[in-house]
This record gives structure tokens, sequence and C-alpha cells, in this order.
């Protein structure tokens, strides 16, 4: 276990090496230990948005200035579904409480209901994922998100995990 997490850990920094082996020219010593690094992270191997919330079911949503929020699933949630091949997603206008099944997604290995993280109405969903559901494994953070929807309760936010909760929720389970 304490070598998957090594080689995940040097293979997640290898990108950010590899501009470095890859130079003709020498780098000062100074240069390279100065040249921050990100923290991998259960969650995604970037730093995530201060204001992404996850849920224990493994859903995100990130709320916008605008009010509006968008939802997807957890990096760690697409790996274990596996290579997805379709997404069900609700009709915009939908109404849906905290907690409510808003749809599927189905994978090589299994199906998986959704779950809406707040209440609100969805205003909007990724018609991208019809013909290309595999996004939601390659950019879960960013292209694969699922639907967008108003936030009715502001206040259930606070009933949601932030990045550095989840995390410690999913080593809580992995254990």
């Amino acid at each position: 276990m304490a070598a998957c997490g090594l080689f995940r850990s040097l293979s997640s920094n290898f990108s950010t090496l590899l501009p470095l082996l890859t130079r003709s020219t020498a780098l000062s010593p100074l240069r390279l230990a100065c040249t921050p690094y990100p923290r991998r992270t259960l969650a995604s191997s970037v730093r995530l948005s201060a204001a992404l919330k996850f849920t224990d079911k493994h859903e995100w949503i990130r709320v916008e200035d605008d009010g509006i929020g968008t939802v997807g699933i957890s990096k760690f949630a697409q790996e274990a579904l596996g290579d997805v091949v379709y997404c069900g997603l609700p009709e915009v206008g939908t109404q849906l409480a905290q907690q409510d099944e808003f749809g599927a997604l189905e994978s090589v290995k299994a199906a998986s209901e959704l779950y809406s993280p707040l209440t609100g109405e969805v205003v909007e969903v990724n018609t991208l994922l019809a013909d290309n559901p595999g996004l939601v494994n390659k950019s879960c953070y960013k292209d694969g998100w699922l639907m967008k929807m108003t936030i009715a309760n502001p206040t259930e936010l606070d009933t949601l995990m932030d990045e550095a909760a989840y995390e410690r929720y999913i080593r809580s389970i992995e254990d």
C-alpha cells in the first residue's frame, strides 16, 4: 500500500519534472530548489478551489459568484467507477431537494446513482456528456461536470465537506 502511494506521488510529479529533465541548458541548483511542486491530494493532483464542497456520496459542488452551483463527481468516485459509458442527467427545470437522486452514471464496472448536494433547480446540464461520457473520467472537476443548479438554501453548504474534510473521509473509508 505504501509503495502504491509512493508510485502515485512520483508519477503525479513526473509531468512537472519532465521539462526540467529534457532541457539542454543546465539549471542552477538554487532554481531547482525553489521550484514549487503542487501537493498531491486524494481529491486531485492539483489544488482545488476553496469553494469546492463534497458530499459523503462523492458529489462535489462549486458555487460561483452568480449563486449557481456546478455539480460533478469526485476523482475518487470516477476512479472507483472506471470508464464511464453513459450519463443519465435530469431535465432543465427539475426541482431537487438536498440528497434527492438526480441521475445515474454507468461504467464498464458498475452503475451509480447521483445525489443532489443541495436544494435548488437544475438550470443546465452538460450536453457534451451525451456523446462523450468519458469526460467524467478525463476531467471530473472541469469539462466532466454534470449539471448546474440554483442554490435555494445557502446554509446547506455548511453541511458539506471542504477538500480537507473530504480527504479525511476518503482515508477513513479506505482503511
